[in-house]
C-alpha cells in the first residue's frame, strides 16, 4: 500500500519590512498656523547592492535608515521620505502625511537584504521642519549584511540639500 502525504504551510507569507516598519499613522502631525517652522530637505545615499569581484557580481545588504531628532526639548517633522533607485526613479514614499519625531527620539525605516530594488546607488530625499533656532535632524544609514564568518558593514550620513 502507498500512501502521500502533502503538507501546506498555514502561515501568511513573509511581510517585506521595507514597506511596513513604523505604524506612519500613529505618527501623524498637525500643525497651527501661528507656530512658525522652518523647512528644508536633506539627501542620504543608500546601498541595497554592493559589487563584489566585478562588476557583474553584487551583494545584498540590509538597510537601516535612521531619522533622528538631536533636540532635548523640540520636535521635528519630517514632511515626505521618498526612496529612489540607482537610475533615480522613485521606489516608494513611506508616509502621505507628515509625521513627528519626539525629542531625543530615532525612527527608524528597514530594508530588507532581499529588497533589491534600490541597487548600488539608492537613496533617499527627506523633506523636514524644525522650530527656528533648533538643530536639524541628522539621518543616518547602516549596511549590513553577514555570510557565515564574512561581514561588511558600513555608514553613510545625509547632507541637507534645501
Amino acid at each position: 500500500m502507498l500512501t502521500c502525504n502533502f503538507f501546506i504551510s498555514c502561515q501568511p507569507p513573509k511581510e517585506n519590512s521595507a514597506l511596513n516598519t513604523v505604524n506612519w499613522n500613529k505618527r501623524k502631525a498637525t500643525f497651527t498656523k501661528d507656530i512658525p517652522l522652518e523647512k528644508g530637505t536633506s539627501y542620504l545615499s543608500v546601498y541595497s547592492q554592493v559589487y563584489s569581484q566585478t562588476e557583474h557580481r553584487t551583494h545584498n545588504l540590509t538597510v537601516t535608515v535612521s531619522l533622528r531628532n538631536l533636540n532635548s526639548h523640540d520636535t521635528v517633522y519630517i514632511d515626505k521620505a521618498a526612496y529612489f533607485d540607482t537610475h533615480g526613479k522613485s521606489i516608494r514614499t513611506y508616509f502621505e502625511h507628515p509625521i513627528y519625531i519626539a525629542p531625543m527620539e530615532t525612527v527608524e525605516i528597514v530594508i530588507d537584504e532581499s529588497d533589491k530594488h534600490g541597487g548600488t546607488g539608492g537613496n533617499f530625499l527627506f523633506d523636514w521642519r524644525i522650530h527656528p533656532d533648533s538643530n536639524e535632524p541628522l539621518f543616518e544609514a547602516v549596511m549590513i549584511s553577514t555570510s557565515g564568518q564574512q561581514g561588511i558593514s558600513f555608514i553613510t550620513n545625509g547632507k541637507r540639500i534645501e
